[in-house]
């Protein structure tokens, strides 16, 4: 009978423990994902301010384009860190290399986003 008792509460200690793990798991993902958002909506927003600067409006999109690249290095940074930290938390078994890369394509496309929405948005020129 101690046995039954014994062997009910180690299940119930180890269930609870893998409850747990499950729990903090499920925190961490949810706290990489929240950063990551952060990321994204910091890095959004100071291309928003690099995009309505008035020193801008002269530029061919090409120059445009290089400056976009430039801007925001800090946030662009974190931005790229903290996607890689939630899609390796995400997605264990895939190749570190290859969360880096979505992770650049991410920051490359906001970039890109940014660029088209000045030239759809630069008045004709005379």
């Amino acid at each position: 009978m101690r046995m039954v008792m014994l062997g009910a509460a180690l299940f119930m200690m180890t269930s609870a423990a893998m409850t747990s793990s499950v729990m903090a798991d499920d925190d961490d993902s949810k706290g990489a994902q929240k950063l990551a958002m952060q990321g994204r909506d910091d890095y959004w927003h100071c291309l928003a301010r690099e995009y309505s600067r008035d020193s801008n409006q002269g530029l061919s999109e090409q120059d445009f384009g290089r400056s976009v690249a430039g801007a925001c290095p800090s946030e662009r940074q974190y931005y790229r860190v903290a996607l890689l930290d939630y899609l390796t938390t995400q997605y264990p078994a895939i190749d570190a290399d290859a969360h880096l890369a979505t992770a650049n394509r991410a920051v490359e496309s906001a970039q890109k986003d940014i660029v088209t929405a000045f030239v759809k948005h630069r008045p004709p020129q005379k």
